[in-house]
């Protein structure tokens, strides 16, 4: 009997976390950064907004999931992406330019603002997708 109770409490908690939501939204964050990643290597910067509008667009989401999404996506892949280009060169480009544009000499302030850039871009045209995409 004991063992059933265990079983039980696991069935909940795994439903609970591993919904049909939560697997989509997971899905989405994936195929956003991949997508995202692979069009800003071939591309200019800005075609990282085209990964997040297509994705809310293909996938159907509602617009606030989207944002979510597509903010919370972008926002960790420019930030992963800005860190991976600054650590090896000891923060000499990130210095200055904090140093030039936030009159102070931060590294990790100038890569978190470029994060939250990238994160508004991304968030904004998932929210533009899934948008368009209730309108079909």
């Amino acid at each position: 009997m004991r063992d059933r109770r265990k079983c039980v409490s696991f069935d909940i908690v795994y439903h609970s976390l591993f919904n049909l939501s939560t697997v989509r939204f997971i899905l989405s964050f994936v195929f956003t950064v991949v997508l995202a990643y692979l069009l800003g290597v071939f591309f200019d910067w800005w075609t990282v907004a085209i990964a997040p509008f297509l994705v809310a667009l293909l996938w159907r989401q509602s617009p606030k999931r989207a944002l979510g999404t597509g903010f919370l996506a972008i926002f960790l892949l420019w930030g992963a992406m800005a860190l991976t280009k600054d650590i090896p060169n000891h923060h000499i480009l990130s210095t200055r330019m904090g140093i030039l544009i936030l009159k102070t000499g931060a590294p990790a302030l100038m890569i978190l603002l470029s994060a939250l850039l990238g994160g508004i871009i991304g968030g904004l045209s998932a929210w533009s997708g899934s948008l368009l995409a209730r309108k079909k």
